[in-house]
């Protein structure tokens, strides 16, 4: 089984993976049915390498977190907290300008989120503390913006709150990089609520991929890594 350490330990390993490994799919190099466990899921930050330079925003994921602790499905609302709305939002927005890939939107419907929360605190063994995002039953909602993430799962071990994110499809340069920083985020979040320290967190997705622009332009080097 896959485990790193940090979120841009797990990045740069599997960035390498997919050039070498991944299989051509729709524009993309992608790996099927991958999964791994971050030990340390609050060092959530994405680091550069000497050969991949991310330039991940730590400003911009915090803001998109603040949306989220918002529960405001508007990409408005994300201007008002970042200074602008980035054009990847404002193209998923549907004609009211909200979206479905507001994570925090969808874990405070239904009060999920409180759920999971008095789940954990009231029955530490409890398998069902969970929280549901896509769903086949509101695909007649998704007509712009279809949500990336299946569930998110809690479970106390060891006296520690751990987590497991599971998707259907994960961007690696972008999706997971801001995602995980969410995802860890909450997992902090959800571990303050109930007292217990923060365990490992698992990610698993369908398929994770890179697109052609994000992979290297030259790739003889690659057979020596």
């Amino acid at each position: 089984m896959r485990k790193f350490n940090f979120a841009s330990e797990a990045f740069h390993d599997i960035y390498w993976r997919i050039v070498r490994d991944g299989v051509e799919f729709d524009n993309t190099k992608a790996l099927f049915n991958f999964g791994f466990y971050i030990n340390k899921p609050y060092h959530n930050s994405i680091e550069d390498s000497a050969d991949v330079k991310r330039s991940w925003s730590q400003e911009y994921a915090q803001a998109e977190w603040q949306w989220y602790l918002s529960a405001d499905p508007r990409v408005s609302k994300l201007g008002e907290i970042y200074g602008k709305v980035p054009t990847i939002w404002q193209r998923m927005a549907d004609s009211n300008g909200e979206v479905n890939s507001n994570y925090g939107y969808q874990w405070k419907r239904h009060d999920q989120l409180d759920y999971v929360i008095n789940q954990l605190k009231n029955k530490p063994n409890t398998r069902q503390a969970a929280i549901s995002i896509y769903d086949a039953k509101e695909w007649s909602s998704y007509a712009n913006d279809t949500p990336c993430t299946y569930a998110v799962h809690f479970m106390i071990l060891d006296n520690k709150l751990n987590m497991s994110v599971m998707m259907r499809s994960n961007d690696l340069w972008y999706g997971f990089c801001n995602d995980q920083y969410q995802f860890s985020n909450l997992q902090m979040l959800v571990a303050y609520e109930t007292g217990y320290e923060v365990g490992w967190y698992y990610h698993f997705a369908n398929n994770i991929h890179l697109y052609e622009n994000k992979l290297p332009k030259q790739t003889a080097r690659l057979y020596h890594r």
